[in-house]
C-alpha cells in the first residue's frame, strides 16, 4: 500500500503531484512554506517581499514541476528556487542579507549563538536581557559583514539546515569549499562576540 502523504518522503509527494495528485502539493506546501518564508526574510529583511517571493518559490515549483527527476532531492531543487530568486531580489532592491539568531550552530555544541552567550551572563534578569540584545545585534551586524559566499552557506546551513552536501549542489562549489566557508563564517562570528564573551565573564 503507498505510503500515507504524512509518511510520504518529499520526493515521493513530488511524484505523486507530477501525476496528477494536488493533496500530494499541498503537503509540500505545508512542510516547506515557513522554512522557506524564514530563509528568504532573513536574506530580503522585509516581511512582505518575503511573503510574495515565497509564494513565487512554490509557483515556480508548480511550473517546473516537469523538470524535477525523482532521483534529486526535493529539498536541494527547492532551495535551489529560492535561493535564486532572492538573489534576483536582492539584486534588484539592493537589499542586504538578514541572518538567523536562533538557528543552531555546527559543532559539539549545536545550541544557538545568543544561547550560548546568554549562558554566561549576570543573573539579573535586567542585565540579562539588556546583554542579549547587545549580542543579538552584535550578531546581526556581524552577519551582514560577512563576505557575501560565507553569508550565504551560513543562511543555507543556518536558516535552511541543509546538510553541506546539498548546498554545495545549490552554490554550485565543492563540499569542501563549503565547509570552509562556513567554518571562515563561524570564526568570523565568534571573533566578533568575543567582546562580550569577556563582559560576561567580569560580571561573574
Amino acid at each position: 500500500m503507498a505510503a500515507a502523504r504524512g509518511d510520504a518522503t518529499d520526493e515521493m509527494l513530488m511524484v505523486r503531484y507530477q501525476r496528477g495528485d494536488r493533496e500530494a502539493f499541498a503537503e509540500l506546501v505545508r512542510r516547506y512554506e515557513r522554512p522557506i518564508f524564514n530563509f528568504v526574510i532573513r536574506q530580503l529583511r522585509h516581511a512582505n517581499t518575503a511573503e510574495d517571493l515565497t509564494q513565487d518559490v512554490f509557483l515556480r515549483v508548480v511550473q517546473r514541476a516537469g523538470e524535477f527527476k525523482h532521483e534529486a532531492r526535493f529539498s536541494t531543487w527547492l532551495y535551489t528556487i529560492a535561493r535564486n530568486l532572492s538573489i534576483d531580489q536582492l539584486r534588484k532592491n539592493r537589499l542586504r542579507r538578514h541572518p538567523s539568531l536562533d538557528s543552531p550552530t555546527s559543532g559539539a555544541d549545536s545550541r544557538p549563538l545568543v544561547e550560548r552567550i546568554a549562558d554566561t551572563h549576570p543573573r539579573s534578569s535586567v542585565e540579562r536581557s539588556a546583554a542579549s540584545s547587545q549580542v543579538q545585534g552584535k550578531i546581526v551586524e556581524a552577519v551582514d559583514e560577512l563576505p557575501a559566499d560565507q553569508r550565504e552557506v551560513f543562511l543555507l546551513r543556518q536558516i535552511a539546515n541543509l546538510p553541506f552536501k546539498e548546498i554545495a549542489s545549490i552554490t554550485g562549489v565543492p563540499e569542501n569549499t563549503v565547509k570552509s566557508r562556513m567554518r571562515y563564517a563561524l570564526d568570523r562570528l565568534q571573533d566578533a562576540l568575543s567582546e562580550f564573551e569577556e563582559y560576561a565573564r567580569a560580571l561573574r
